[in-house]
C-alpha cells in the first residue's frame, strides 16, 4: 500500500514521528511535504497535495496533519473524490473507511500523542471498504453532492 503524507506546521512533528515509525514497519510512504518546519506555511495547500495525490490514484490512502486536524479536512474535502475525515478515537477510523470508503485520514497533532495516532493509523490503513449495497448507495449519493452546481 502506497501512503502519502504531509502536514503544515502545526502537524510537523507528528508527520516525521509517523512517517519514521510507518518505515519501520515496511510500509511505502511518499512525503508531500511540509520538507522543513515552517511557521508561515498553510495546511490547505498540504491538504490539496494530498487530496490530489490520493483522487489521482498515486497513493492508496492519504493523511495530513494539522494543528486541529480540522482545517486539512475542510480542505481536502473540496477536491472531488476526496473523502477525509479528522478522527481522533479507532471506531471512526476503521468505521470511516468500511462504512464511506475514507480514503485520507487527518489528525490534529495539538489535539492527540504519538501512542494516539499509531493506533489511528494502524485502524485505517488497515480497514477496508465493505462492497454492499447500503454503502455503495450512500457513495453514490456523495458522488452526486459533488457534481450539483
Amino acid at each position: 500500500m502506497k501512503i502519502s503524507i504531509a502536514c503544515d506546521h502545526g502537524g510537523y512533528e507528528l508527520k516525521l514521528f509517523i512517517i519514521k515509525w510507518l518505515k519501520e514497519n515496511n510500509h511505502s510512504i511518499i512525503d508531500l511535504g511540509n520538507e522543513v518546519y515552517n511557521i508561515n506555511d498553510d495546511y490547505p495547500d498540504f491538504s490539496e497535495k494530498i487530496a490530489r495525490h490520493v483522487v489521482s490514484g498515486n497513493s492508496d490512502k492519504g493523511i495530513v496533519i494539522c494543528g486541529s486536524g480540522v482545517g486539512a479536512c475542510i480542505a481536502a474535502n473540496k477536491i472531488k473524490g476526496a473523502r477525509a475525515s479528522v478522527c481522533h478515537d479507532t471506531y471512526s477510523a476503521r468505521q470511516g473507511v468500511e462504512h464511506d470508503n475514507m480514503n485520507i485520514l487527518c489528525l490534529g497533532a495539538r489535539i492527540i500523542g504519538v501512542e494516539l495516532a499509531k493506533e489511528l493509523v494502524v485502524a485505517f490503513l488497515n480497514a477496508t471498504f465493505i462492497n454492499e449495497f447500503r454503502y455503495n448507495k450512500r457513495l453514490e449519493k456523495i458522488n452526486i453532492l459533488e457534481n450539483k452546481k
